[in-house]
């Protein structure tokens, strides 16, 4: 008689796949948010391995601001279309158009935080009950405390203090009029494993995500890419490095490293390396120490 053995990564790649037919099962209007970046990318191809050969049942949602990378909306509408899914955008520049957000002033403006009522927007325009989230334990303080099925209230906001406990996988997916629930099949996931996993897979990505000679500045100790939305400022000066991206957001935002990773054996040997975590470098998460569970409050992915 043989063994039965699964690999850590078959491992994982299982359970996200009950979690995401689970959200199918028990919610009646799901959506996926969809970024454009490597975890919502692979939660994109588990979805579609979880019910192949049918259509994935949810839309992928982006809230899009309107100052993300040319190449994450290039690679956003290029994969929607390779997997067949739906795809729904919200507008960050649609909030502020409509007065429901008003815009940061100053150097450091940033339109992060403005997601949130155009996410809450889009959730309510749509009458999603859940929204799958690409979000891992691993990467920051406020993500390591949500369990797979996060409860939020009618206003959309989470309350860290009183979640649902989830023993032996059972998830409680009960709501009242109005709540929704913003669901997180990679939680047990590392950014070792997303790496490993997309080689195994042999997963496309965005091209930001692998090292090139691009002009870039020195801002706060943060390594920017220079693009229609980041320019010198007095005295920063532009410099041609071999850059890449552990993680996308806003370019305004979202700092490089250095590297000279092309492909995905190079990277996953930064990462092994790395010291610092793949969110170590946002400018948003530097706000303060509680900036992304503030965030997560008031409805933050």
């Amino acid at each position: 008689m043989s063994n039965y053995n699964l690999s850590h990564l078959k491992q994982l790649e299982a359970e996200a796949i009950y979690v995401l037919r689970e959200t199918a099962a028990q919610f009646e209007n799901p959506g996926l948010l969809f970024s454009g970046g490597k975890d919502s990318i692979v939660m994109a191809h588990l979805a579609y391995k979880a019910f192949h050969p049918a259509r994935i049942p949810f839309p992928l949602v982006h809230v899009d601001t309107g100052h993300n990378f040319p190449e994450t909306i290039e690679f956003r509408d290029f994969y929607a279309e390779k997997i067949g899914a739906r795809l729904i955008v919200g507008s960050v520049q649609k909030s502020i158009d409509e007065g429901r957000v008003q815009e940061e002033t100053g150097l450091d403006a940033s339109r992060n935080a403005l997601q949130t009522i155009t996410l809450l927007d889009t959730i309510e325009e749509h009458g999603y009950d859940a929204c799958l989230g690409g979000g891992r334990r691993d990467e920051e303080k406020a993500r390591a405390k949500e369990r797979f099925f996060s409860h939020r209230d009618d206003f959309g906001q989470w309350d860290p203090k009183n979640q649902r406990p989830e023993l032996w996988n059972l998830f409680n997916g009960r709501k009242q009029q109005g709540e929704h629930f913003r669901v997180f099949p990679l939680s047990n996931w590392t950014e070792m494993d997303i790496w490993q996993y997309i080689k195994e897979e042999n997963i496309d990505l965005p091209c930001l995500y692998f090292a090139a000679e691009r002009e870039c500045i020195t801002r706060n100790g943060t390594i920017l890419a220079i693009s229609e939305f980041v320019s010198p400022r007095d005295g920063e000066v532009v410099e041609k490095k071999s850059i890449r991206f552990r993680t996308m957001g806003d370019a305004t935002i979202t700092g490089a490293v250095e590297s000279v990773a092309t492909e995905f054996d190079g990277i996953i040997e930064e990462v092994a390396a790395a010291r610092q975590t793949e969110r170590g470098n946002r400018a948003d998460d530097k706000r303060s120490e509680t900036s992304m569970e503030d965030r997560k409050k008031e409805g933050y992915f």
